[in-house]
């Protein structure tokens, strides 16, 4: 089995915010597993779903962002699942605005929940999927940035990135991360 997760913070106040585009890459990421309902389950919405004949579990914590680690570490240990079988997608600020980027492991770079779940698994070697939201402009601090609405602007670019971002968790699931790193990384939707 494979786990990809999902951040973001619960509740509408957050939808459709920079903060939460890994909420909106598992709603996308749902669609594809054929997976029921989410119900709850480990301190989150859980669906279980397949691609290409591997069972995948998708998680998204209804922690807030800042506390997501121990949700997914429930998960893990329920299922025996190691760090390199967990899938993480977040916001990025220090990505331009819908470019992703997948690594095996690092530093969570200033994510706080990416932070959180490396700290409950006891590891920095959690891949994970990031989400470009581009750098906050002269004069914002960074907690009013990641949680502001993107403008109508930069919409279609975010909803390119979520899809991509949902074939790539399912690229992932279905080959490895060196085949997602090599036909994601450093590329947008015209490449």
């Amino acid at each position: 089995m494979k786990l990809v997760v999902g951040l973001g913070n619960p509740g509408r106040r957050y939808d459709q915010t920079r903060h939460n585009v890994g909420f909106a890459m598992a709603a996308e990421f749902a669609k594809m597993i054929g997976g029921d309902s989410p119900r709850g389950r480990f301190d989150g919405d859980w669906i279980e779903g397949s691609v290409e004949g591997t069972k995948v579990g998708l998680l998204c914590p209804l922690k807030y962002m800042n506390a997501s680690g121990l949700s997914v570490r429930q998960a893990t240990d329920f299922y025996k699942l190691s760090a390199a079988d967990v899938l993480v997608v977040c916001d990025d600020m220090n990505l331009p605005l819908g470019r992703l980027r997948i690594r095996a492991g690092g530093s969570a770079g200033g994510q706080k929940g990416l932070a959180d779940v490396i700290r409950h698994l006891a590891t920095d070697r959690v891949p994970r999927l990031r989400v470009g939201i581009d750098p906050p402009p002269s004069g914002w601090n960074v907690p009013d940035y990641v949680l502001s609405k993107f403008k109508s602007s930069e919409q279609a670019t975010v909803d390119q990135a979520v899809q991509r971002a949902a074939f790539a968790a399912a690229d992932w699931v279905q080959h490895d991360l060196a085949f997602c790193m090599n036909r994601y990384n450093g590329k947008d939707e015209s490449d």
